[in-house]
């Protein structure tokens, strides 16, 4: 990457380098991409969602630009090319799971649309760490002054370690998208970079048992409840069933009668600002659950989580 005053430069995480005559100002991103970029000083003129979205702008994957003026033009088969193409964008900026494509928008709309598009890694084999340099490095490629990074973070990680514990009796938590009343999807932790994180961090995330996919495990509610966690993160983007909508489902009641639950974006905008509020809604979540259990030896009954 290099911005010398007269021609920008980037590679991204295929290996394609996206190039222009000067820095680009008018940036198109998919709106994961596009929240962490107005995290870090840069605001997107255009935003499209993926696949699994709709019409609307979901605001828990918008982050920060839910409460901005921001063009939404669509997603899947209600992308709308021409607002993207009205929006006069200079570079589309996509993630990448697989390192070869992009994930929301087809490269041929790109192409038409005659910019350059940056497509960074997101998946499960990027350190937290890594993803978050990565979106920092192109914001402050195109003219973002981008701090470093910042001793918020480390804060809220240590709130994890501590609030985690060690040894056997920890608090145990599992990571789930709801799809409806009779089927969970259970986040494998290594393949999500929060979640991997976290575990780093000392948090005892269950790893679903084998079969499936290789992100998710398909099962129903009954299997969900049967893992024994202590808390829940649960999906709280507009694509997945929320948990006041199971609130009368007998096994997500069995589920979180023992289990709090903390919206999870598995989404989460690749910021520090946004992985530093996560993490300690996390740090809280398992310190309250933490101060309800009974003290060693105690026989009295731990509160249930509220």
């Amino acid at each position: 990457m290099a911005f010398d005053g007269a021609a920008w430069r980037f590679t991204d995480d295929r290996g394609v380098t996206a190039a222009a005559g000067s820095r680009p100002l008018r940036i198109a991103a998919y709106v994961r991409a596009g929240a962490a970029l107005w995290d870090l000083g840069v605001r997107p003129v255009a935003v499209y969602g993926s696949g699994h979205d709709g019409a609307e702008l979901d605001p828990a994957k918008a982050g920060g630009l839910a409460a901005v003026p921001v063009r939404y033009a669509g997603a899947g088969d209600v992308l709308d090319e021409a607002a993207l193409r009205d929006a006069r964008p200079d570079l589309v900026v996509d993630v990448t799971y697989d390192g070869e494509r992009p994930y929301a928008l087809p490269e041929a709309v790109a192409g038409r649309l005659g910019v350059p598009l940056v497509a960074l890694a997101v998946d499960g084999a990027q350190p937290l760490g890594s993803v978050l340099a990565r979106f920092a490095e192109l914001a402050g490629s195109l003219g973002a002054q981008v701090p470093v990074p910042g001793a918020d973070l480390a804060t809220a990680e240590s709130a994890v370690r501590a609030a985690a514990g060690t040894g056997p009796g920890r608090l145990r938590v599992l990571a789930l998208s709801a799809a409806g009343p009779d089927t969970v999807h259970l986040a494998r932790p290594g393949t999500w970079p929060d979640l991997h994180r976290l575990a780093r961090l000392g948090v005892d995330l269950i790893e679903p048992p084998a079969g499936g996919g290789v992100n998710w495990l398909t099962a129903d509610a009954e299997r969900a409840a049967s893992l024994g966690a202590d808390l829940v993160l649960a999906d709280c983007r507009g694509s997945a069933v929320q948990p006041h909508d199971l609130a009368r489902v007998s096994a997500w009641r069995t589920l979180t009668d023992r289990a709090a639950v903390e919206p999870w974006n598995p989404e989460i905008p690749c910021s520090e600002a946004a992985c530093t509020a996560f993490f300690g809604r996390v740090a809280e979540a398992l310190e309250l659950l933490g101060s309800k259990r009974p003290a060693p030896g105690s026989t009295e009954p731990a509160d249930p989580p509220e």
